[in-house]
């Protein structure tokens, strides 16, 4: 006996998507559906590092591009980012959308450490990140694989509840890209999803920046903001 499987269109699944959402929203208002603005999906330097680093591994690389068309069509109805984990809906061919998990390994304390030693006495640059703009300078800690912060494929885990057989299938690949569109709009939630504090590299810059100052000239200078004015500017509470 002969299998036939029917073919979806693209066309189809963003119909299916829009419709989705629309319901999905009706029992759970905080649902967060990705929508992709034009054909580009990676705008800023936080998703167009996150997609190249996925793209960098050799046994996602047949796989990845899948998920492409269908991140630009809306397919991702929901997907929440949380510490070390990303849940979310992805709609594919049939009426109900597909669940996908992705697990991501927390930084080792040892790499965590290094980074808190190496950053300590850069606010400059950690003011820029925060800020969406990306500083060059520490473009080589984040990305460097192996030692960087991205995650290597071997700290990626995930599951779909799709029968796709394969080792990732084009649900997983979808997620995976509309984590970095996630990123597009809130750099931070790199951090949430790496299991990072990211207020202690702040506080650690703050307190190394601001004792320098006092080293340097006894005599406060109207031009340097106050610790307790710079623990405000990120929203941190001073110890």
């Amino acid at each position: 006996m002969s299998y036939y499987k029917k073919y979806t269109s693209v066309a189809e699944v963003k119909r299916k998507a829009e419709k989705q959402v629309k319901e999905l929203k009706k029992k759970d208002p905080d649902i967060s559906p990705v929508t992709i603005e034009g054909k580009t999906i990676a705008k800023t330097w936080w998703a167009k590092a996150w997609n190249e680093n996925l793209e960098s591994y050799a046994d996602y690389a047949n796989r990845i591009g899948r998920g492409k068309t269908y991140v630009r069509n809306g397919a991702v109805v929901d997907l929440r980012i949380e510490r070390g984990v990303v849940r979310a809906k992805i709609q594919g061919s049939r009426k109900k959308p597909y669940d996908v998990l992705v697990k991501i390994d927390p930084l080792s304390e040892k790499r965590w450490n290094e980074i808190l030693k190496l950053y300590s006495h850069k606010i400059d640059s950690i003011e820029s990140l925060v800020s969406g703009k990306f500083p060059k300078e520490l473009e080589d800690t984040f990305t460097l694989k192996g030692e960087g912060l991205f995650p290597s494929s071997d700290e990626i885990h995930f599951h779909c509840t799709c029968p796709d057989w394969a080792y990732m299938c084009k649900h997983v690949a979808a997620a995976l890209y509309g984590i970095g569109a996630r990123f597009d709009e809130d750099p931070t939630l790199f951090f949430v999803l790496r299991d990072i504090d990211f207020s202690e590299l702040i506080k650690k810059s703050i307190d190394k920046r601001m004792h320098d100052l006092l080293d340097k000239d006894e005599v406060e200078s109207k031009r340097i903001l106050k610790s307790e004015d710079i623990y405000s500017l990120f929203d941190i509470e001073e110890e």
